[in-house]
């Protein structure tokens, strides 16, 4: 296998992962804000994300719905990379071992569950400094900490708090990258199938527009489904900030922040800000996964067709 073949499915992957995020950008942002508003202001209704847009957009401008866009590129480079080049790895390595036929759901999963896993790993200081520069507005002035740009927040996060602190929230967020990577990448598989099956689709020469479309919008559901938890913890536990008297953290891990959620907001509040989660997951998943059909064809076409 040339080198070409081999690093196919990460050159494509981290493409097509930076290409959705840069599109989706200020609906994360207004999934964050509605997520630290309720660490804010608990026990006040969450406004809507098109309430957080439309404020937004108002008072700074456009430029202030893709405040972090540049710590989202850097985060898709490496953990979006990650996580589709080594699940797509995975996935082949299964098939193979399987003399070429379809893997199970199971299997799908555990591929999934450990290349997400790994490639939160990798791409967890990126989250940070991303979830930092997305939530800062919400602070109040005197307590914001008016990071430049993406280097600037690593720089100063590491000088300031510590190596450490670019791995806060690492819990939730390997269990935030396994749930996502299944919701996502394994229910596609398998809703592929399914669609293809219920479409009549042959899938010859691989799945037709409509197949790709509805398990897109499929695993785009689940993707939600399964990882906003996850998410709306890592997300408390990234932004918090120390007491100026007491110098302790509002969370001391991943189960006494879940606990604090149960008590202030109940269950529900595991899902607050779901509509914009999932008009964000959606439509990244499905920009992610019709896109890169194109973006690998191109790249067959330039670095590994026969001249």
């Amino acid at each position: 296998m040339t080198i070409a073949k081999t690093i196919e499915p990460f050159v494509c992957g981290g493409a097509s992962a930076t290409f959705a995020s840069v599109v989706i950008h200020p609906l994360d942002l207004a999934k964050v804000h509605m997520q630290i508003y309720g660490q804010l202001n608990p026990g006040k209704p969450i406004p809507s994300f098109v309430q957080i847009l439309t404020k937004l957009f108002k008072a700074d401008g456009i430029s202030a719905c893709y405040k972090g866009v540049d710590a989202a590129i850097g985060r898709q480079l490496v953990y979006g990379t990650a996580r589709i080049g080594l699940h797509r790895t995975f996935s082949d390595m299964l098939v193979q071992r399987n003399e070429g036929k379809p893997i199970n759901f199971l299997e799908k999963t555990l591929s999934g569950m450990a290349s997400g896993s790994l490639a939160v790993c990798i791409g967890t200081p990126f989250d940070i400094a991303l979830v930092r520069l997305q939530s800062d507005s919400l602070a109040a002035p005197d307590q914001r900490r008016n990071y430049k740009n993406v280097f600037d927040a690593l720089i100063r996060t590491t000088k300031e708090e510590g190596v450490g602190a670019l791995y806060k929230g690492l819990a939730p967020n390997i269990l935030r990258g396994m749930s996502m990577n299944v919701g996502m990448l394994a229910c596609y598989d398998q809703a592929k199938e399914t669609v293809a099956m219920l479409l009549n689709d042959p899938m010859t020469n691989g799945p037709s527009l409509p197949t790709r479309l509805g398990a897109a919008a499929t695993a785009g559901f689940t993707a939600a489904l399964f990882s906003l938890p996850f998410d709306l913890i890592k997300s408390r536990l990234m932004a918090q900030k120390p007491d100026p008297i007491t110098s302790e953290y509002p969370y001391k891990g991943v189960l006494d922040c879940a606990a604090k959620i149960m008590k202030t907001d109940g269950p529900r509040g595991f899902f607050a800000g779901f509509s914009a989660y999932y008009g964000r997951c959606a439509p990244h998943a499905m920009i992610i996964l019709l896109s890169i059909e194109s973006i690998t064809n191109g790249y067959r076409t330039l670095f590994i067709s026969e001249k």
